[in-house]
Parts: C-alpha cells; structure tokens; sequence
C-alpha cells in the first residue's frame, strides 16, 4: 500500500487572512475570480502557523494534503525520516500574496534577535520574485539618507494621524514582472500597491511594523509591536541601510546556466544567505530529474507533467507541490513545450 510521501505531494488552497487587502492579480496565476480581498496571500505547502492575533484556529496558515484531513505539520511529525530526512522542519515558508494596498513599513527579525525576543531559532529574512504587476507597481527598501532612529520614532508617533509619515522615511522603487530581490533581516522595507509576489523566506511570521495604518486598517499594539515593548521592538531595525545605494543589497543578480533545453537561473545562494535556497527551472521540450530533496516547487509558467514511481500528474501555471526528502532523484518533471519552475529549499544554516 503506498504511503503518502511515496508521491509528491499536492496541497488544497490554503489562504491566509490578513489585515491588508489583495488577491485580485491571483486570477492570472492561479484563476481565482479577480477581486481583491483580506486573503491575500497563498501560504504554500506551509508547516508555520500564521500569527493573527484573533484567529482561533491551530492551524491557520498550516497546509491540508489535497483529498485528505492531514496537515502537513502533522505529517512531519508521523513520517519525518521520509518527510524531511535529518532535518527538524522544512526550514522555509512558501507564499504567493498581491497588495491592492502599500504595506505598512515593517522589519523583520534576524535570528539573534528572534531567540531573544520570540523563542525561535528562526528569524525571517526572506526573497521576493515579482510575478505580475498592476500598474505604478512599487516596492520599497532603505531609509532615505541621514534618516535617525530619533526620525523613525518620530515618524512612527506621527502616523497616527499622517499616513505618508512613515513612507516619506523610506526609499520607493518601480517594479515589474520577472525582478527578484533578496530583503536581509533588519532592513526596513514595504511591499507597495500592485505586486504579485512569489515569497521565500525563513518559517516564521514575525514582522515589525510600527506604521498606525495599513490602507483604511487601523494597526493594534500587536499587529505593530508584536508584543514586545516599543523600545526593544524598533531596536530590530538596522539604521544603516541607508541611502540610494542600499537597493544593491537587495537586487538578485541571477546565475544563469544553461544544459541542452534545461536553463537553470540560480536566484537565492551563499551569495545572499544560508538560510535558504532558490532556483528558478525553464524547461523546453523535454525532461529533467529533481533533486534536493526536501523541496517545494512552484510552476510560474507554462504546463507540464511530473511523473514518480508510477505517478503522474498533470502541471499548469500556479500548480505547486511539495517533494519529500525520500524522492529525491526519483521524480521528473517533462514538458512538450516548455514550462518554468521555481524550486525553494533549506540552505546550510542551522
């Protein structure tokens, strides 16, 4: 009788609510009606808990396999030597999101910081790819030149009643479909209006926000300070990613190499972080085997077919799936045209 890590594994859709609206771009991706709404984010063959304040529910945010009730922090635990080999967790957090809105000016915990303040050996420095745009799409990272901690606490009071307060502190970008970036943690940074983003990061969601407002949402002290006290909380940000070149920190530059039909873009290495690792696959006519294993793979475009051991399954745009560490090199991935394909993975850190 075959088990369920004998397969890759297929998720039901799994949105997440939050205090921002968004969504309407995951018509084109994954053919959802084209409104926006407060779930605008597609947590992905995820095993982390979303941290919304009022939710009753253990498992928001954590990711049921398709045609069954098990979750899949349920099944690490049951079968965790095929699951995830030597590993503890899965070390990442996948998520597809689309902001109507500019998010507030946030920053992310690193790990020092997270086992300090949050009890978790994890902090979230994370990637974006931009998949689509609505237009006047903007991103924002680094404080403008000569911005203090004393401007930021000034700015972060005045919100309350100047929504541009906070954002006249930062640095805004256009953006279009195909960027990547890398946000280490510490940097102030906000996802503006209009951005369809494929998201790897670290597997918490510990965010710093000390903006009163998100769009027309007015921001409790814990949505703002996740319940730390202020001081301590607006201590994570790193006053010196500064000025108009602190966006190199951030811009991806993709390693691009390229066998037979297979082009290989290595986006998210050593380069950037330890954390974790992000490949981007296009695959023209013709089929390849995948490896490092535990992994999630995300198709960005075009359609395929993934076969293992039997199993086949077709795969379209905005198709994802999760492949335990007991198949690696045991799967491929083939296509008659061509299909592109984000691979995320553990890097080497601890």
């Amino acid at each position: 009788m075959k088990k369920i890590t004998d397969t890759p594994i297929f998720f039901e859709r799994n949105k997440v609510f939050r205090v921002y609206k968004g969504g309407k771009l995951f018509h084109s991706f994954f053919g959802d009606p084209a409104v926006d709404s407060n779930y605008p984010e597609e947590w992905i063959a995820s095993g982390v808990r979303a941290l919304n304040r009022d939710s009753h529910d253990p498992k928001e945010g954590i990711s049921k396999i398709r045609g069954t009730d098990i979750y899949l922090d349920d099944l690490f635990k049951s079968d965790k030597q095929d699951m995830l080999g030597g590993r503890n967790d899965m070390g990442i957090l996948v998520k597809v999101l689309d902001s109507a809105v500019r998010l507030p000016v946030q920053v992310h915990p690193d790990r020092q910081f997270s086992v300090k303040n949050f009890n978790s050996t994890y902090g979230k420095a994370e990637s974006w790819i931009v998949l689509d745009t609505r237009p006047g799409a903007k991103l924002y990272f680094g404080f403008k030149e000569g911005t203090t901690k004393e401007d930021l606490q000034k700015a972060s009071k005045n919100s309350a009643t100047d929504k541009t307060a906070m954002e006249d502190q930062i640095i805004g970008y256009s953006v279009k479909k195909g960027d990547v970036f890398f946000i280490p943690a510490k940097a102030v940074h906000a996802i503006g209006y209009g951005c369809l983003i494929l998201e790897i990061q670290e597997p918490t969601d510990f965010t710093i926000q000390p903006e009163a407002w998100c769009g027309d949402y007015r921001l409790n002290d814990y949505e703002m300070y996740m319940g730390l006290d202020k001081d301590t909380a607006m201590s994570c940000f790193d006053m010196g990613i500064a000025g108009k070149n602190a966006i190199k920190l951030a811009i991806v530059d993709p390693v691009v190499s390229k066998t037979g039909s297979v082009k290989t873009e290595t986006l998210i290495d050593e380069r950037y972080t330890d954390c974790f690792r992000v490949n981007r696959y296009t695959l023209k006519a013709d089929a390849m085997t995948l490896h490092n294993t535990p992994a999630i793979y995300v198709v960005t475009d075009g359609n395929g077919q993934i076969e293992c051991k039997g199993f086949a399954q077709s795969l379209n745009k905005g198709d994802y799936f999760l492949l335990p560490y007991s198949l690696d090199g045991k799967s491929t991935i083939s296509s008659e045209d061509v299909i592109e394909f984000v691979e995320c993975f553990k890097g080497t850190g601890k």
